[in-house]
């Protein structure tokens, strides 16, 4: 069965398309097979990517290593047993339509709370988190007191995840490998970096979640996207100029995350 990759924020602006783009990819560098749902049915950022992919690879005369995009299944109303909910069953079709032919399954979560995203997070075998260097972003996780840094309590996607988690449970699944990976990390040792590490390390004892080095905040991001492109696909794509000091350390930065997550049967050679 393929292991799942959920790509969950409930606030947009966190890098969360991005992280996914270049994990799903890079995956499919390794060798495994991948398949990709974006659960964003309004804005569609991996979507949107996907479709970006094709015509350059179309445009530059190349083949690249690429995830298997899907859309949602349509459903209609009148196929559904009585209480259950349209969007359940179309993400279930979906990943049921994959998981055998597939390593690994990612699934994009839309920058918001709805039922889609709230039933993927219960499949997540591992939860990636992205979440901006910066407090705003910790308000999404947990309270904190302005003065004295102490944390008052789990926030509502911390909540969702806990129950995401006593779904599992209760289903006779193995727990959630929930992974915050902090985008963004200034370079220099500043005083608000330190109190998000501080932060963040008191939270995760508190409520299960593992700490990890993503993405600093570079340009090459955004020239990216519209091309479909990631970082492991410069090279092959022969764009000139592009391998400067700043995108090898963004390739350096995408190496180490991948380590980290710690997925089943990776082995990290690029």
């Amino acid at each position: 069965m393929a292991h799942i990759i959920v790509v969950g924020n409930e606030k947009g602006g966190s890098g969360k398309s991005t992280t996914s783009m270049h994990i799903a990819t890079a995956l499919v560098r390794m060798g495994h097979k991948v398949g990709v749902l974006d659960l964003d049915l309004r804005q569609k950022s991996f979507g949107r990517f996907a479709q970006n992919r094709i015509h350059q690879m179309k445009k530059a005369g190349v083949q690249l290593p690429s995830p298997e995009y899907h859309e949602l299944p349509q459903v209609d109303q009148s196929e559904l047993q009585p209480g259950e909910n349209i969007f359940d069953r179309r993400l279930s079709l979906a990943v049921a339509s994959i998981e055998q032919d597939c390593d690994f399954i990612l699934i994009d979560c839309p920058g918001s709370h709805t039922r889609l995203s709230q039933v993927a997070h219960s499949l997540a075998d591992t939860l990636i988190t992205p979440l901006n260097d910066s407090f705003v972003d910790f308000d999404l996780l947990a309270q904190i007191d302005s003065e004295s840094s102490e944390i008052k309590g789990p926030s509502v996607y911390s909540e969702m995840v806990w129950n995401a988690r006593q779904l599992r449970a209760q289903a006779g699944l193995a727990p959630i490998d929930w992974v915050i990976v902090r985008n963004r990390l200034a370079a220099q040792a500043m005083h608000n970096k330190k109190k998000m590490g501080e932060a963040l390390d008191n939270l995760s004892k508190r409520i299960g979640f593992r700490v990890v080095k993503g993405f600093g905040d570079r340009v090459i991001f955004r020239e990216l996207f519209p091309r479909g492109l990631t970082l492991l696909d410069l090279r092959d794509i022969g764009v000139a100029g592009q391998m400067n000091i700043s995108n090898v350390a963004a390739r350096q930065e995408l190496r180490e995350l991948m380590k980290s997550l710690n997925l089943p049967g990776v082995t990290v050679d690029f």
